[in-house]
């Protein structure tokens, strides 16, 4: 397989994979049960695409940010609420700026670029934007040099803006008085009266609209270092998995160029709900070395009983089952984005190959990191990953509809759900690419040696098999 899009090469990169997973909850939905689908007339266990692309996007990102693997040292995208708070602490940190005036300056300048905040009043959102930004990760160093370099003039300005935001709070505040005191009125007087209070709500309203119309915009030469600073630029993963600002209607959107697939169980969902007992230490210890006691009554008896049973009790629901899951790479789109960023033809030729390369590293290696701890679910590698180009994507869910059956073959089923899966995906894989000309011959890569067996048993699977990830894409 070629990495570039050209005569030679094809638009789409498919990527197909085979895991299962055991007593684990690697997602869940809000009432802490594991997420499922009804699919061939059998529910099945899912693991939502949203889970799946978070855990790559921040394996890539880690990755590059330590200096390993394809991307290793180049710009990636932090995903959060807190870019005033980030421009504020370099503020402080680089520029020596006071924190207080440090936080209300850079809250100031990204909230008249566009951005709504959370409720002044509400000191733990006061600082947030109302969303997620997903921007390149220097964007708060950014912004926070442009204030410093422009320091006299954005002070002045974040001064006037502040003093005209109390003002519309105050006429807001008035606004709302008036118009209880109108209810109040109207509750009094005959209906079609035009009380006094009426007259004091409008008022009220127009002082409120002036005050909003006061508010002095950003100076546009800092509106435009904002921008720029959250604009998605070198940020590779912003050019893999795309961004949708809808607040600032000129800073860009990115179309990503990963499409993810839902992973589901290729059999019928067992679901276990795990009671668990926990101990409390200092009740153990007073239970294995019990203090005498001075004297004893039978009020003794009572305190004992304390110390009986486990300190917290309670259930957790875990899923096991063999998952496919799916997800394709579009070449030229991902070049395209990588333009629009501002990289050169050759720049962005560069950095795709380096972002494919570390879009399969990610998709093998990454896993949702729920639970990881109390099931070791991160460690967990694929049965099987299948990839090959086309020119447009193919998804094999339909290999699964019918739900594998585990029973024993000479007992009318398919045996274990690993093995049959993989049957089940060559299978199918070979049937399409034998009618689809323009499915080049895929390469699969297994971790599990009893597949790795199984493949060479196999005659036709319309796939070469390969020893390591990056091999997926040569």
């Amino acid at each position: 397989m070629t990495s570039s899009v050209s005569s030679s090469g094809s638009q789409f990169l498919s990527l197909h994979l085979l895991e299962t997973l055991v007593a684990v909850l690697p997602v869940r939905d809000e009432n802490g049960a594991p997420k499922s689908i009804v699919y061939g007339g059998a529910e099945r266990h899912m693991i939502t695409s949203q889970a799946r692309r978070r855990a790559e996007r921040v394996h890539t990102r880690n990755r590059a940010n330590a200096g390993v693997g394809a991307l290793a040292g180049r710009g990636t995208g932090t995903r959060t609420r807190e870019w005033a708070l980030i421009t504020a602490r370099e503020l402080a940190s680089e520029h020596g700026w006071e924190p207080e005036e440090a936080v209300r300056t850079a809250r100031a300048v990204i909230e008249a670029t566009g951005l709504k905040f959370g409720d002044p009043g509400k000191k733990t959102v006061a600082n947030l934007t109302k969303v997620l930004l997903f921007a390149p990760s220097d964007a708060g160093a950014r912004i926070a040099a442009h204030i410093e370099e422009q320091a006299g003039a954005v002070r002045a300005w974040a001064e006037a803006y502040t003093a005209a935001q109390v003002a519309s709070a105050a006429a807001a505040a008035a606004k709302k008085k008036a118009a209880r005191k109108g209810a109040a009125a109207a509750q009094e007087e005959p209906p079609g009266a035009d009380g006094a209070e009426g007259g004091a709500e409008s008022g009220a309203a127009a002082e409120a609209s002036a005050a909003d119309a006061k508010l002095p915009a950003l100076p546009a030469a800092t509106r435009a270092a904002v921008l720029t600073a959250l604009a998605p630029r070198d940020a590779i993963d912003i050019a893999l998995y795309g961004r949708f600002l809808a607040e600032i209607a000129d800073s860009p959107n990115v179309d990503g160029a990963v499409q993810s697939s839902h992973a589901f169980t290729v059999h019928e969902a067992e679901q276990v709900d795990d009671f668990y007992a926990a101990a409390d230490d200092a009740k153990l210890d007073r239970k294995r070395n019990p203090k005498p006691a001075e004297k004893t009554n039978a009020l003794d008896f009572l305190d004992a009983a304390d110390d009986a049973g486990a300190g917290m009790t309670g259930y957790q629901s875990l899923i096991t089952g063999t998952f496919y899951r799916h997800a394709v790479l579009d070449r030229l789109k991902l070049r395209r984005n990588l333009r629009a960023a501002g990289m050169s033809e050759e720049e962005a030729e560069e950095a795709s190959v380096a972002a494919e390369a570390e879009f399969v590293t990610a998709f093998v290696d990454a896993f949702p990191e729920a639970k990881k701890n109390s099931t070791a679910s991160t460690g967990s590698l694929p049965a099987l990953v299948l990839a090959f180009e086309g020119e447009r994507p193919y998804n094999y869910a339909a290999a699964f509809q019918n739900p594998i059956d585990e029973n024993p073959v000479g007992g009318g089923g398919e045996g274990p759900a690993g093995p049959a899966a993989v049957k089940r995906l060559l299978k199918h894989h070979a049937f399409v690419s034998g009618r689809r000309p323009d499915i080049k011959a895929g390469r699969v890569l297994t971790y599990d040696p009893q597949i790795d067996e199984l493949l060479g048993t196999l005659k036709d699977t319309g796939a070469l098999t390969v020893t390591s990830a990056e091999e997926l894409t040569a």
